[in-house]
């Protein structure tokens, strides 16, 4: 994962320390550091006081799962500091160092707790959590201990509501499918193709593929994703209508605002359709990233 260490001049050679062990870039600070960082690398160490780290980032600062992890290290490498992007990155780094006697001081629950949060499972297992709204809910349900953690192989068919956080593999788009009573898997395997094919993406690229609770028995989408080696998820009704469907559905008759168009985007990593929900014959598919 790519760092940086980001410094004020003077206080250089404790830069390069942290820069040697983190394995990171060195880069001076300027006007325009963090904003280039930002956009370039996905843990920032910064040598300096907090207070300039604070000024500097705070008209950056995005979402929790685009912004890079900021750490701050004082100048006499005493303490470190993870600002932002603790489960990300930052309390990580903070531990790395140390090993140059720098006290972290960790201001997450879960971890001030000693217990691993579910971005950290992922991390750890290299997986990618698809639904990234129950991260609060069952962070707070592990620190309490009531949260349980399950692994399972494939094939297999798995039913979740919002308080249950999915991992993944790691993919950069994900499907959303839906299909008339009865469909084959032959006719779901070829639309799903069908629609990589037009937006110029392979089977591999692929997070996750999702569709509706009220779908569980189609054996034909079960079927599909299987012949895809991918990972499907059934999203429940409350799930579906809390994401507002770009295009008018048919699936107001089973009390749906959508399937294809809002399954893809629930589970999709950065919100945005790159294929409108598109029709081959009984299935219905669309792509978000």
């Amino acid at each position: 994962m790519s760092s940086v260490v980001i410094y004020l001049e003077r206080f250089r050679e404790p830069a390069e320390k942290v820069a040697v062990l983190l394995g990171a870039d060195l880069i001076p600070y300027s006007e325009t550091a963090f904003s280039e960082a930002f956009r370039t690398y996905r843990r920032i160490a910064a040598v300096m006081a907090t207070g300039i780290v604070v000024r500097a980032i705070a008209p950056l600062i995005r979402d929790k799962w685009s912004d890079p992890a900021v750490l701050v290290v004082a100048s006499d490498l005493s303490f470190t500091i993870p600002l932002i992007g603790g489960h990300h990155g930052s309390n990580e780094m903070a531990e790395l160092l140390r090993d140059l006697g720098a006290v972290p001081v960790i201001t997450t629950a879960t971890e001030r707790a000693g217990v691993a949060s579910v971005e950290t499972i992922a991390d750890q297992y290299g997986k990618v959590l698809i639904n990234k709204g129950a991260s609060k809910t069952v962070n707070a349900a592990i620190l309490d201990g009531s949260a349980g953690v399950y692994a399972m192989t494939g094939p297999a068919v798995v039913i979740g509501g919002d308080d249950v956080a999915f991992l993944s593999a790691s993919g950069e788009y994900s499907v959303g499918i839906g299909c008339r009573k009865g469909s084959t898997g032959d006719e779901v395997e070829g639309a799903v193709r069908a629609a990589l094919e037009i937006a110029g993406i392979r089977p591999g690229e692929i997070l996750v593929y999702a569709t509706t609770a009220k779908k569980s028995h189609e054996q034909g989408i079960l079927d599909a994703v299987r012949a895809l080696k991918g990972a499907l998820i059934y999203l429940d009704d409350r799930t579906i209508n809390a994401v507002e469907a770009p295009s008018p559905s048919g699936a107001s008759r089973i009390g749906l605002g959508g399937v294809a168009e809002p399954c893809a985007l629930f589970v999709s990593r950065h919100k945005e359709l790159v294929l409108e929900k598109t029709v081959f014959g009984g299935v219905t598919v669309a792509i978000a990233r």
